[in-house]
């Protein structure tokens, strides 16, 4: 194997990189606006679709650790390229998508590839930029790599209602599978890289995987299916002790052996926790995107392109200001810049949250919640990553790592399949309190949407709360604050 000292990252490797994130964050995300138009045309049940939408993050965040350490172990280069394959196969599965009983098991089967091609790619990528750039080489390879995924989910509501509504829906994932066979040959040659084995004799925890695995999934469902089948139904019922069997199987696991797929000596660093926590839940506020898009081609009769459109303030501002809360951390630390990111969350969800007013007006909201969203996120997320990472010892920086992009994964998955399960479940019935207190303007056949819309949003309000508390309590003020010397 070529040594990893002697070859330098050069831009055909780092655009190969950059490829398969954006086959996961761009594409793969299109999915929280073009969900409405995919669930007609393939005549599936909302729910089902819901569950299409959020089991690619899902599988992303459960195995991002398990492939992270494989990469380390077998070889990064061969990792990504697993990755890209995952990527292209399941693309293609829904790309062709048939219409009618088959189409929930082809489009669960390809979403859930393409989350499998996320957990691949992310880990494996970054340990390679790490190992074969340094420096400005470095940073830059860093910026890019995170300009396509904090970008890439940024555009993907604008990028999948154009399509959508200009070409089909069916063409997103078709050239999503383009992108990363271009990808694939782009990486092509590249040096295998993998980490320095202290312990050749190193066992993966598939009794973890395994448990933690069916717990997640127990609980996806529940959550999306749950009105469906009926919260206090046999099968829910069944789903709940699933969860909780083997979430306590899996908790006992880990706490046994010293190689667990998840280290709980992590969680006794309390900045660590505190940073972990918060970025699950700011990131299950994605829970409002879906909501509020789903509410305004649904109740709203706006397509797909129309709402996608909306988006491209969130886009901008994500971009702009990420390194902006590089600077803030720099001068204030990561507690202020944390908080106040979340501050403005909370004020874009805020804004969205009045579904009692005209369609005309609540766009207009829209445009300035989503922007406001993107400011929000981009000032917190170079703070929070730097005081979950900054505080633990080198031994445990691999591993705190994954743990905490699995974090933003599965806070993402839960976020959107409860947020649109409160959504689906509320939308059937009016609700008679909330149309007692609040006057709902215009068009009353929608009633039952936009209040469950405004209802599922306060539930997105109420993750934005607890992460601010949790920041309170867990980061100190001076936490990654640069210190000039005089």
């Amino acid at each position: 194997m070529v040594q990893t000292n002697q070859y330098k990252g050069n831009d055909k490797l780092l655009f190969g990189i950059i490829l398969g994130v954006l086959a996961f964050w761009f594409f793969a995300q299109t999915t929280l606006n073009i969900n409405v138009v995919m669930s007609e045309e393939l005549q599936m049940n909302t729910s089902m679709m819901n569950i299409a939408v959020s089991i690619t993050a899902l599988f992303s965040g459960i195995f991002i650790v398990v492939f992270g350490g494989i990469a380390d172990r077998f070889g990064r280069v061969k990792v990504i390229k697993i990755g890209f394959v995952f990527s292209i196969f399941g693309s293609l599965l829904v790309g062709i998508t048939p219409i009618g009983p088959l189409a929930t098991p082809v489009l669960i089967a390809g979403r859930i590839l393409q989350g499998l091609s996320g957990a691949c790619i992310m880990p494996a990528s970054l340990a390679l930029v790490k190992t074969y750039w340094d420096g400005t080489g470095r940073q830059r390879a860093v910026s890019l790599w995170s300009m396509g995924s904090w970008g890439g989910s940024g555009f993907c509501a604008l990028f999948g209602g154009l399509m959508a509504q200009n070409v089909g829906w069916r063409y997103i994932f078709f050239a999503s599978a383009i992108v990363s066979i271009i990808g694939l040959l782009l990486i092509s040659g590249t040096p295998e890289s993998k980490a320095v084995q202290t312990n050749s004799t190193r066992k993966f925890d598939f009794a973890g995987i395994f448990t933690f695995m069916i717990a997640m999934i127990a609980l996806q469902i529940f959550v999306s299916k749950g009105s469906d089948l009926g919260w206090t139904s046999s099968v829910s019922l069944l789903l709940i002790l699933v969860t909780l069997v083997f979430s306590i199987a899996f908790i006992t696991i880990e706490n046994r052996i010293s190689e667990a797929f998840i280290d709980f000596r992590l969680f006794k660093n309390s900045i660590y926790t505190g940073a972990t926590l918060s970025n699950f839940l700011l990131n299950g506020v994605t829970g409002m995107l879906i909501v509020s898009l789903m509410l305004m081609q649904v109740g709203g009769n706006l397509s797909a392109q129309e709402v996608g459109l909306l988006t491209l303030g969130y886009a901008i501002a994500i971009l702009a200001f990420i390194r902006v809360g590089e600077k803030l951390l720099q001068r204030f630390g990561s507690r202020k810049p944390m908080i106040w990111g979340c501050i403005i969350v909370g004020v874009a969800i805020a804004l969205l949250m009045p579904t009692n007013v005209m369609t005309g007006t609540y766009k207009l909201l829209a445009v300035f919640a989503y922007t406001l969203f993107g400011v929000g996120l981009a000032f917190y997320a170079t703070p929070s990553t730097d005081a979950a990472l900054s505080n633990l010892p080198d031994s445990q920086a691999g591993s705190g790592s994954g743990i905490y992009k699995m974090a933003s994964s599965l806070g993402a998955a839960f976020g959107v399949a409860i947020s649109a399960g409160i959504f689906t479940g509320l939308s059937g019935a009016e609700i008679d309190w909330l149309n007692q207190v609040i006057t709902f303007a215009g068009r009353q056949d929608n009633l039952s949407i936009r209040q469950a819309a405004m209802i599922a949003l306060a539930f997105n309000l109420l993750l934005v709360v607890i992460a601010i508390v949790t920041i309170l309590f867990s980061i100190p003020k001076e936490t990654g604050k640069i210190i000039k010397s005089k």
